[in-house]
């Protein structure tokens, strides 16, 4: 009785629990819906399944194919939280604790983690690939060592971590991108330059968003000490089964005094009224002492979440400091935005400073037009008679010209139009 009640709160997946998907392994391990992609499968194909790993406690990972129904029913999820990890649909990350399961979605990483076993959404994603090879690795070579994490905070460490250095490296590659694009920028501006920085502008502020989701999950987390407390699956399935073991230890011993009494010589009816109430006492007694220990425990439970908190807080400093990246690129954009921005600003003023310049010249060359024209109409005056007349007047005007033309310089000066 003890090993079925354990069993049943373990969310174990043998082989033999999926009949239908056992044809489909071949002796690779690898399903064979395409040719070619060992571990994927057509979709569409079957009754909803998709390709999952499973990697146990010694380090053994398999290859299965698991429809919905088989992993909600072993796990004891909700649907809705199988549609977090659905790859179809675009969901920010998400790190759930339930009864039996954590389900985590973390960038590329889809897995649900129990108490004894990994199953990851098999993909071919460099990220899913290297989880599989590390976890694996690590609980091989500890295999003999005693561990201070359990095996689903093991797991869950290695997700976060490899999302934390995934977004981390992609946050590197996007700086060595995009600071020569900005200074080449800010030395030479134009529309190939522009539109480079624009593309960038658009990367960075997506990765931005990936990386705020995953620091704002992870701050969630560590502010709900109940959320926290959900995701001692160990600490859970041992005490339900000391629970088990304890009620199954009660019954055989009511079941054995039952006998013994039944068997013995006939007693009087005060001493076997005493012995009824004695039994009745000893099983308020347990009874009491197991539901306290298990209120004792789940409050114990509840407020020392320490050490998950530790390890949350380790990996919210990672990801803070990715953030902080970001900002600073993002500062470093808006910085060479407002420096490009002034210098255009300051090609705009010389170009107003050059069309005023232009302006006053052009008013004080129609002025020189104005005098000639008038004294080169064909009209009967006296001035005519002398021929130097005429020369006197163009020099005249012309230094009146120039005269008017320096004093709206002077003008312009003292109202400070020009920097001069």
């Amino acid at each position: 009785m003890e090993e079925s009640q354990g069993r049943g709160l373990r969310c174990d997946l043998p082989d033999s629990a999926f009949p239908h998907n056992t044809g489909r392994l071949n002796l690779h391990g690898y399903g064979n819906g395409i040719s070619g992609l060992p571990g994927l499968k057509k979709r569409g194909h079957g009754h909803g399944s998709r390709s999952w790993i499973k990697i146990d406690q010694n380090g053994d990972s398999k290859i299965l194919e698991l429809d919905k129904a088989t992993i909600m029913k072993h796990c004891s999820l909700p649907a809705r939280d199988l549609r977090l990890l659905d790859p179809l649909f675009i969901y920010p990350s998400t790190i759930l604790g339930r009864e039996k399961a954590i389900v985590v979605s973390l960038e590329q990483i889809r897995c649900i983690i129990t108490a004894d076993e990994v199953i990851l959404m098999n993909s071919l994603d460099g990220c899913v690939v290297q989880y599989e090879s590390e976890f694996c690795k690590r609980l091989q070579t500890n295999k003999d060592q005693a561990e201070d994490l359990p095996f689903e905070f093991r797991a869950l460490e290695l997700a976060l971590e490899l999302t934390c250095m995934s977004l981390d490296a992609q946050v590197k590659e996007l700086e060595i991108e995009i600071y020569p694009v900005l200074d080449e920028l800010a030395s030479s501006i134009n529309t190939l330059n522009l539109e480079r920085v624009r593309r960038l502008k658009g990367q960075l502020l997506t990765l931005t968003q990936r990386v705020q989701k995953v620091r704002d999950e992870i701050e969630h987390l560590m502010d709900d000490d109940g959320d926290m407390a959900e995701m001692y699956l160990t600490e859970k399935r041992e005490r339900a089964e000391a629970y088990a073991l304890g009620d199954s230890y009660f019954q055989n011993n009511i079941s054995g005094e039952t006998r013994a009494v039944s068997k013995s010589a006939p007693v009087s009816p005060v001493r076997s009224f005493s012995g009824v109430q004695q039994l009745q006492r000893t099983f308020s007694s347990i009874v009491t002492s197991s539901k306290h220990g298990s209120l004792t425990s789940s409050s114990t439970n509840e407020e020392n979440v320490d050490q998950l908190e530790m390890l949350l807080e380790a990996y919210f400093v990672v990801i803070d400091n990715t953030l902080s990246k970001l900002f600073s690129l993002k500062e470093y954009i808006d910085d060479t935005e407002d420096l490009i921005n002034i210098k255009l600003g300051n090609v705009q003023n010389q170009l107003i400073q050059f069309e005023l310049l232009l302006t006053a010249a052009t008013f004080v060359a129609t002025i020189f037009a104005v005098v000639t024209g008038i004294f080169g109409m064909n009209f009967a005056a006296s001035i005519f008679d002398c021929p130097s007349t005429f020369n006197w007047v163009l020099i005249i005007t012309g230094i009146a010209c120039v005269f008017l033309y320096f004093s709206f310089l002077i003008y312009f000066r003292h109202k400070k139009v020009f920097p001069l």
